[in-house]
């Protein structure tokens, strides 16, 4: 079927929106992050406390575990995986798996926020996350998508994408 792929942002950037519509139409598991956080890490941020790398690796790891198990007959997971290092984690587990970065200003993604009550990460939290973001690079396999757009425009965005690469890898 295909590589697992995660959505990935800072909070508020429409991850699991978009990764909930993207496995939908591509008809593969949908799996979100925040559901993996062991209660610890939801009561710190809670209290308006940044992770650690500490409290972090356990928490890719089980995202890692999900992943594999998705290897070859795809899944799409959302998941900050905002610095490299988280990232490479992730593919230890899944070295195939692809990466749709969804990128936006920090007012844009900071209106989004606002517009989420109760949502377990404080938008005082935002800025940090900016700070720890580290962009994809050249050579992980993945894309950027702008966030300011609809829902749809964005799942479209992607598989126009990633059909444009499966055309270019099968040229090589």
């Amino acid at each position: 079927m295909g590589s697992p792929i995660v959505v990935m942002g800072v909070s508020g950037s429409g991850k699991s929106t978009v990764g909930a519509a993207l496995g939908q139409r591509l008809r593969v598991p949908f799996a979100d992050a925040d559901d993996f956080h062991p209660q610890a890490n939801v009561e710190k941020m809670s209290s308006g406390q940044a992770l650690n790398d500490e409290d972090r690796y356990p928490w890719l790891d089980a995202i890692g575990q999900w992943l594999g198990g998705h290897c070859g007959d795809g899944g799409v997971m959302s998941c900050s995986a905002l610095k490299r290092r988280y990232r490479d984690q992730l593919r230890r587990h899944c070295p195939d798996v692809i990466f749709l970065h969804l990128a936006g200003s920090l007012e844009v993604i900071g209106r989004r926020q606002a517009s989420r009550p109760g949502h377990f990460m404080p938008a005082s939290l935002l800025a940090s996350q900016f700070e720890t973001l580290e962009p994809l690079e050249a050579d992980e396999r993945g894309v950027t998508i702008d966030v300011d757009q609809n829902i749809d425009s964005i799942v479209e965005t992607y598989l126009a994408l990633s059909a444009s690469r499966a055309t270019e890898q099968e040229k090589k």
